[in-house]
């Protein structure tokens, strides 16, 4: 999968894919080799899913004040 592709491909798509890497793994007739490429290309989504998620969690750190500037997003855990 080259790194453009990866770039471009939206979260969803990537975990679509990913799901049906661990179904076609999770069956057990495939190949060795298959299995290996199958395990490699799982892994790289596996990544790319990981690294938009660490995207949106950083965008979702901070949050707009009334004035239009970013301020950090804390929960307030009730007392």
């Amino acid at each position: 999968m080259s790194e453009k592709k990866q770039d471009e491909m939206s979260f969803e798509d990537a975990i679509q894919k990913l799901e049906g890497i661990v179904d076609k793994l999770e069956e057990g007739d495939v190949p060795l080799e298959q299995a290996i490429e199958y395990f490699q290309k799982g892994m790289q989504l596996s990544k790319l899913c990981h690294e938009k998620l660490q995207k949106v969690e950083k965008q979702m750190d901070y949050i707009l004040r009334e004035g239009g500037e970013l301020e950090p997003f804390e929960i307030q855990e009730e007392e």
